[in-house]
């Protein structure tokens, strides 16, 4: 098994490729080894002096580390157990269902009439846009919520702390939506 790595915007997370799939559907975001229980691979990493999250995507599995430890100290450490967790065969996860940290991007509901069909807007926008665009940089944006024209965001793996988040957020999200939504006025993150 060959597994590829690249950095991310965020020096402090990188991005491992080990060229199988890694989550069928969704994705899942661990912060701490608690949060991990469902996830047999995420704990093992956990289980490495410094990895202080684990972001699950389609194909990649992006890891965070302690301000304190270096790439060059972590990263053979990190291929070694993917590189072992996956040819052993081992699951990812548990149980994708109820899976603490799965984040499918469905967390707020779309309501009805116009902010309905406003919401849905978003939806669309976010998956096909933008969460393709992040994801090959480690991360995940997951829509939140709208209201009183204030698009709700949260901000996942290498995204998460990262230096070029906000300008990801105000730049190009908060620009795109606006020019397709005249109803959207602003972007936060949660």
């Amino acid at each position: 098994m060959f597994i590829q790595t690249e950095q991310t915007p965020n020096p402090a997370t990188l991005k491992f490729l080990p060229g199988v799939v890694v989550m069928e559907n969704g994705v899942a975001d661990f912060a701490t080894v608690d949060e991990a229980a469902t996830s047999p691979l995420a704990q093992v990493l956990f289980a490495i002096e410094g990895v202080q999250g684990v972001f699950l995507g389609h194909d990649f599995i992006s890891v965070t580390k302690a301000p304190t430890k270096e790439w060059f100290l972590l990263k053979p450490s990190i291929l070694g157990t993917i590189m072992e967790h996956f040819t052993a065969g081992r699951p990812v996860l548990l149980n994708t269902g109820d899976a603490p940290g799965n984040q499918g991007g469905d967390a707020a509901e779309q309501g009805d009439g116009l902010d309905g069909e406003i919401v849905a807007q978003i939806r669309e926008l976010i998956d096909t846009r933008v969460r393709p665009a992040v994801a090959m940089d480690g991360g995940d944006i997951v829509f939140r919520g709208f209201e009183s024209g204030v698009v709700y965001l949260s901000m996942h793996g290498a995204c998460q702390g990262c230096p070029s988040s906000t300008a990801t957020l105000k730049i190009g999200i908060e620009n795109m939506l606006k020019h397709y939504i005249p109803e959207v006025v602003e972007v936060r993150p949660v």
